[in-house]
């Protein structure tokens, strides 16, 4: 993923945040769960129509996603519980926000299942590594982080500039190019952990 890297050179925006959010008395799980609740709505905004309630829900989604993690570390409670249930509900959140954007007639349904497929099997790959005992793997060319950035851009295009090109509006482009580039990263994180296999 191509956004991950960057992660060191914005901790100085993203520590003070985090400091203000343990302050305040917000946990780390309560920050996982607030990206489910905001997650479905984001879906259910873009399936009724509000691509900018949508588009905020997914910055929303976007924001908890990065404090969560940075949390548990501050406060020193990282662990195998708060790893787990981030993932399954980050899971949670792709469904519901691709879900809610082709069902909402932003593309049709095989193009939408095309893009969930592509990006479930790149994040269960990612995951799958670490099961075989090579260790986590997220690299590829689309990550959860770089998906969220550009469904936030696409929102914002289709509210300020709408339109369709050849049927579909930025959003559904958008989801033609998850499909492609999910299942292209999945079959990067496939090459990397076989290889990584069949060196142990």
């Amino acid at each position: 993923m191509t956004l991950d890297q960057f992660r060191p050179q914005v901790q100085w925006i993203v520590q003070p945040v985090v400091n203000q959010v343990r302050k305040i008395g917000i946990t780390p799980n309560g920050l996982t769960i607030a990206s489910l609740f905001v997650s479905a709505l984001a879906g259910i905004a873009f399936y009724a129509g509000g691509v900018v309630l949508g588009t905020i829900m997914v910055a929303l989604n976007a924001v908890c996603d990065a404090l969560d993690g940075a949390l548990a570390r501050e406060m020193g409670v990282a662990g195998l519980r708060g790893d787990f249930l981030d993932h399954v509900i980050d899971r949670y959140a792709d469904i519901f926000i691709i879900t809610g954007i082709f069902a909402g007639g932003a593309a049709s349904w095989p193009i939408g299942v095309f893009a969930l497929t592509g990006v479930l099997m790149s994040s269960y790959l990612g995951t799958q590594a670490q099961a075989v005992g090579i260790g986590r793997y997220y690299g590829g060319i689309l990550g959860r982080a770089d998906r969220l950035v550009l469904i936030i851009i696409a929102g914002v295009l289709t509210v300020l500039i709408p339109g369709e090109i050849y049927g579909l509006n930025y959003l559904g482009w958008l989801l033609v190019i998850f499909g492609i580039l999910g299942h292209y990263t999945a079959i990067q994180r496939f090459a990397h952990v076989w290889r990584q296999i069949e060196k142990h």
